[in-house]
């Protein structure tokens, strides 16, 4: 990779400047008073309640810089409607960092038929509308106004995956960079303590936002220099994707908004550039034009050490929300005040999620060490704790520790996943160390259960019977949720999630596991409805293989195209981004956009649902497939709706004009309104 222009990393804990840590960071005036500050050096806005916890970011962030020696101030959720909430700390010195919170806005208020949600789970009380939609912009755009000369940085997930120019399902539009719409000076974007660490130091030593272009993980608007050579991954007549490598300094140009925007095979070809420039070992700059402005992005961070990691998590976190929320119940925080993340990332590489996108393909990881100190602070400082550890995990359960086996190959690799579609060779699928660290924690005092409750990666865990054995027998509490997304060959290409055949042999092992050990447990397998690629006759056939297992889903989720997923390019573009995109060459995919082929993909989920058996017998009729409807077992729904059934989908139908029902279109069949 061409490194010359990018800032030679530091250890995260380099520039550390010890001080008394603040009980909580301030949220108000009168506990800067008691802390002695005049003023902060640095305020953190974010749209989630504070939380001093290292499950949310903007503690991560807070904590990380008062280790650097910085003064920091937390805004948590303000009233937006105005400037003044944003002034309640006073002028930060070096600059506002502004998240959305742990989550998208817009994914936190709405949900995947576009209806507003009425909770927030990272909201006091659970109450929802404590944040705007797009609430980076809009509390970007309210600290300009508090105070306009002071550096805006926007970090966190929300901006991390709306960095370039975005399809955004919401308003079913391409909107430009957050960094263009929130006016801000700097975006750091993936997982960005070196990051920030670095911006801080260096804006409070008197440089200027523009001039920290040379930081791994920051977008900026800039101008290309000179003495780089660019490589056109913006022209769609060609094949030339800007792969090539050359000497010398390089920058990939993706096509501009302006061309996304009109041309839907230019936005296929802009998310191909950037998932494959992902990978720190070997990915160049990006430039992507916003009208007259050059939009800059710097590859991506590189990963955190295990000692770096540890230095994280092993900040005085008060680990308790702010006494300002007084008894009121945060859901977020109760569901993870009792559980411990051992790693970040993941290179599953699944098309519809935004953990790759975000935390990187190359596994981050904790010592045992940190680890169990952590356990014991939950042990002797989290009031209510009874001896269970929830969940001991991260994005997937089971990829601690797990690498490229030749960290050259790694810094080459280019592959969008290390498990698809088959496990690389390359890869080191040993659960040994886990299984180790699993045996620790049970040892440790006063620990009597320990939960695994994030997701499973069952085609990893095939390859341990002995991680098998040591999760079911110790880590289960009566069903373990686990995520095969489909059944069918066609969705699970475009998904890059392994065949059902995988799940069927975790299945066995899970099941023969259970009975060795003389546990009546249970595996909850979680699908998706209407992914990009999904035909109605793989919904039949998922619906057909879910009664044959004796499946019935209480909950079921519908593809949700989130900011800059693969999945969600294939959805808006109708375009396959996994192979070459070009006017002419391109993969096509089929997209489920209209609202009655989403709920009919659904109602297939829930086929045992009388509500949804007069849409699903309709659709089968018009599929040519009568021979399942009836009461044999073989059939999916019976015949005749049971009295007092099915009003939801069988409400009085809207005439046209001349008396005729309405009718509507899904891939290959019209199903009756």
């Amino acid at each position: 990779m061409d490194t010359q222009m990018i800032a030679a990393e530091k250890p995260l804990m380099a520039q550390a400047r010890p001080r008394k840590p603040a009980p909580f960071l301030p949220m108000s005036r009168a506990e800067m008073n008691a802390l002695g500050w005049d003023a902060c050096d640095i305020v953190l806005v974010t749209g989630d309640a504070y939380v001093d916890h290292p499950s949310f970011g903007m503690a991560i962030i807070g904590r990380l810089l008062e280790a650097q020696g910085f003064r920091v101030g937390i805004i948590a959720q303000p009233d937006w409607h105005s400037a003044e909430p944003f002034k309640a700390l006073g002028k930060p010195r070096v600059f506002f960092g502004v998240t959305g919170g742990n989550m998208d806005s817009m994914v936190n208020r709405y949900t995947a038929d576009r209806r507003i949600r009425s909770d927030d789970a990272y909201t006091a009380g659970g109450e929802g509308g404590k944040r705007p939609d797009r609430c980076t912009i809009v509390y970007a755009q309210r600290c300009r106004e508090a105070f306009k000369d002071t550096p805006i940085v926007l970090g966190g997930i929300e901006a991390s995956l709306r960095r370039i120019a975005h399809y955004d399902y919401w308003s079913d539009k391409v909107r430009r960079s957050v960094l263009a719409d929130a006016k801000a000076d700097l975006l750091l974007y993936g997982n960005a303590e070196r990051a920030v660490v670095e911006v801080a130091h260096r804006l409070a030593g008197g440089e200027a936002p523009r001039e920290l272009d040379d930081i791994r993980g920051v977008a900026l608007f800039r101008k290309v220099p000179d003495d780089y050579t660019e490589l056109h991954a913006d022209d769609l007549e060609s094949a030339d994707e800007g792969a090539s490598r050359q000497k010398g300094l390089t920058v990939i140009r993706l096509p501009a908004l302006e061309q996304v925007e009109q041309d839907k095979e230019a936005y296929a070809r802009a998310s191909r550039v950037l998932h494959r420039e992902s990978n720190p070992g070997n990915a160049r700059p990006l430039v992507q034009r916003h009208g007259d402005r050059d939009l800059w992005l710097n590859p991506p961070p590189i990963p955190l050490t295990t000692e770096e990691m540890d230095a994280v998590y092993d900040l005085p976190y008060a680990r308790a929300p702010h006494p300002s929320y007084g008894d009121a119940r945060i859901p977020a925080w109760e569901m993870i005040k009792f559980s411990v993340t051992i790693m970040r990332g993941c290179f599953g590489g699944c098309t519809f999620c935004s953990i790759t996108e975000h935390e990187g393909r190359i596994i981050q990881n904790r010592s045992e060490g940190s680890i169990l100190r952590e356990i014991e602070r939950i042990r002797d400082k989290t009031p209510g704790f009874t001896g269970v550890i929830s969940d001991i995990g991260g994005p997937t359960a089971n990829m601690y520790r797990m690498a490229c086996k030749d960290p050259k190959v790694e810094a080459a690799c280019r592959r969008p996943s290390c498990v698809f579609p088959e496990i690389c060779p390359n890869l080191n699928t040993s659960h040994d160390d886990l299984i180790r660290l699993y045996r620790k924690v049970r040892e440790t005092k006063g620990i009597k259960k320990v939960m695994v409750a994030s997701g499973v990666r069952y085609d990893l865990a095939v390859e341990s019977p002995e991680y098998i054995k040591e999760l079911v027998t110790h880590h289960v509490g009566g069903y373990l949720k686990i995520a095969p997304e489909h059944t069918e060959r066609g969705p699970l290409d475009k998904m890059m999630k392994p065949g059902i055949g995988a799940y069927n042999k975790f299945k066995r092992m899970f099941d023969e596991a259970a009975e060795r050990a003389g546990k009546k447990y249970y595996l909850i397998p979680y699908f998706i409805a209407a992914h990009p690629g999904t035909t109605d006759e793989d919904m039949m056939n998922l619906a057909l293989w879910l009664k044959k297992n004796r499946y019935r889903a209480d909950q079921v989720q519908t593809f949700l195209p989130s900011p800059m997923a693969t999945a969600t390019a294939m959805y808006h573009t109708g375009v396959n981004p996994l192979r070459g995109v070009r006017h002419g060459g391109s993969d096509k995919v089929e997209a489920i956009k209209g609202l009655r082929q989403r709920r009919l993909h659904k109602a297939f989920l829930r086929y045992h649902d009388p509500d949804n058996w007069p849409l699903l017998r309709e659709a089968l009729i018009e599929m040519g497939r009568r021979d399942l409807i009836g009461s044999q077992p073989h059939q999916l729904v019976p015949a005749h709706q049971p009295p007092g059934t099915g009003k939801a989908a069988g409400t009085r139908r809207p005439m046209r004009p001349g008396g005729k029902t309405q009718r509507f279109t899904t891939k290959g069949l019209r199903v009756m309104k």
